[in-house]
């Protein structure tokens, strides 16, 4: 294949590698020639090495995102049985379909195709879908995926010169529809430049079709959609201005552990010489983009020829996070079938509820967004036992963040919430689901629905800690509705969508006997994003209450929402 020379007509994933190879259809974002010098020269000393140095902790062990633990006794959680799903320009090998496998291979995926149809041998198989599916779904001993039991279902939408927008939301349509519909998560490891849209002057706004396509497909379909980040100049916008999925950034190591956003990302003020570009590669206003953060950087991985290799970019952070919901769930659905023996300590309390909610993708965004690293525990649990102070490309940690000072900001710019930590989110995910009719525990989860200017108040059941953090998060959709002209229910070639808007809600830390939300301790009011996030510290030891508010109607009445919170707890 030759080298590409423009980045104008083709779509490009958030990937680097440790040479110069053009064996993908999907140019390397940092060997981009419409792309800066400067960004890549730190690069160079890694694309001339000539062989890999020692072994790297694994992204998916104790030094990235905890899964390992997961996987071993007493959880044995392997993602079994449960389909997630992957889109792409490309699709990964597929054994006993293609010639292209490596005996390094070791990973399967469930079944490939083309669009909508199945994959023909040996068309559309590409490295860096393949790379990806093995973070996901990988088997090797020595570079173990996330979810090594898990389902995967890959679509290839087609290079940019055999498709656009509308064959990568047919895609991703049925990718959504497989296993009989049940598929939880689904991975886009690729995007859409916004030059590649029809619009005279774009924005990241959400009007795009295939970002309209991802929020109608999540809540039409209930899968969750985890989008690389931005990342690089000219980067990879669309979708990332979705509102329904978690856009994902990524981190590299710092003294052995994914601690720290790295320089490629993007995402960052608009501020400076750089404020033009930037403003084209972001939200548009002032709705952040990255939701969370995942290891990125340095990521060790088989090439299809079963060299090893090193990559870099947020298209193998995000398969980390879309993994990770399979861990997830294979535990929901454990708890929801009274077959399987689990041992008692590894329960939630009798008391929680665990119903088909916990299959919701609301659940699983809440739920991973609020249990992310923040800031690192001393061991004095103040800090809700995060493992890991993250870190932003200007080595700023959360307290320093406008999302910390700000109750109008929920996402920091760079990190979101955090990094995912896998093992935190089965902590929190295992807190089970709790009803506001009756106090709430220190952990857990709720998914109901809210009538507008109503409010709903989850009082703690016991004391806060003085000094220690809370961190609650809320979650609940934008409306998309599709313009069905042949009323056949799903998206054809020719169709559209319709946005029909965000509801406002907001969330507030209140004393347990309060009643005005203004004398609330402290609140998370953004009137744009889809996210509300709290992460505060107790002033004083006592009761407490988190309020839920319906603060203005767009769309539909009542609104779904989901909400988590993690806390410490008094011993007195």
């Amino acid at each position: 294949m030759k080298p590409l020379t423009s980045t104008k007509n083709q779509r490009v994933a958030g990937q680097q590698t440790n040479k110069l190879s053009w064996s993908s259809p999907l140019l390397p974002l940092s060997l981009s020639p419409s792309l800066p010098l400067l960004p890549l020269l730190p690069l160079l000393p890694l694309l001339s090495q000539p062989a890999l140095a020692a072994r790297l902790p694994s992204s998916v062990g104790e030094a990235g995102i905890d899964a390992l633990k997961l996987q071993a006794a007493p959880y044995n959680l392997k993602g079994r049985k449960i389909a997630i799903g992957q889109v792409e320009t490309g699709r990964p090998a597929k054994f006993g379909l293609d010639k292209a496998i490596s005996h390094r291979q070791v990973f399967s995926i469930e079944r490939a195709f083309f669009r909508d149809t199945p994959a023909k041998p040996n068309a559309e198989v590409e490295g860096h879908a393949s790379m990806v599916a093995s973070v996901m779904v990988g088997k090797d001993k020595a570079l173990p995926g996330v979810a090594p039991g898990a389902r995967l279902y890959s679509s290839a939408a087609g290079s940019s010169k055999k498709s656009g927008q509308p064959e990568e939301c047919i895609s991703a349509q049925h990718i959504a529809e497989q296993n009989g519909g049940d598929v939880r998560a689904i991975n886009f490891s690729f995007g859409e430049p916004l030059d590649q849209t029809t619009k005279l002057d774009p924005v990241l706004d959400g009007s795009s079709l295939l970002t309209l396509c991802v929020d109608w497909s999540s809540r039409v379909h209930n899968a969750l959609y985890i989008i690389a980040g931005n990342q690089g100049k000219g980067g990879i916008p669309v979708p990332t201005d979705n509102f329904n999925g978690i856009n994902v950034a990524y981190t590299t190591r710092r003294v052995g552990v994914f601690a720290k956003v790295d320089y490629p990302n993007l995402s960052d003020t608009p501020i400076g010489v750089a404020r033009s570009l930037i403003r084209r590669e972001i939200n548009f206003g002032p709705r952040r983009s990255i939701g969370l953060l995942a290891p990125g950087a340095n990521i060790e991985l088989y090439e299809l020829d079963g060299k090893l290799t090193r990559v870099n970019g947020s298209s193998f952070a995000a398969p980390h996070v879309t993994a990770t919901v399979a861990l997830l769930q294979e535990w929901g659905d454990r708890l929801l079938s009274k077959r399987s023996k689990i041992a008692d300590d590894l329960l939630p309390k009798p008391q929680a509820k665990w119903t088909l909610d916990a299959r919701r993708h609301e659940v699983m965004k809440a739920v991973m967004l609020n249990s992310a690293d923040k800031i690192k525990d001393n061991g004095d649990r103040l800090s809700l036992g995060m493992s890991r102070t993250i870190l932003t490309k200007h080595n700023q940690n959360w307290l320093n963040s406008d999302a910390y000072t700000s109750r109008n900001i929920p996402l920091d710019y760079q990190m979101g919430t955090g990094q995912l930590n896998a093992f935190r989110a089965y902590q929190q995910f295992n807190g089970g689901q709790w009803s506001p009719e009756a106090p709430v525990p220190a952990i857990g989860w709720d998914y109901r629905a809210i009538k507008t200017l109503a409010y709903q108040d989850y009082v703690l059941d016991r004391p806060l800690l003085k000094d220690s953090f809370i961190s609650v998060t809320l979650a609940w959709d934008r409306v998309v509705d599709l313009q069905d002209r042949n009323k056949n229910d799903r998206f054809d070639i020719g169709e559209n969508f319709v946005d029909r808007g965000l509801n406002d809600l907001d969330i507030f830390l209140m004393r347990a006997e309060d009643s005005n939300s203004a004398n609330s301790v402290w609140s998370s009011e953004s009137n744009v994003d889809s996210v509300e996030h709290i992460f505060h510290q107790i002033p004083a030891t006592g009761r407490y209450k988190i309020r839920v508010q319906y603060k203005r109607q767009v769309n539909q009445d009542p609104q779904n929402y989901a909400l988590a919170w993690w806390t410490v707890s008094s011993n007195k």
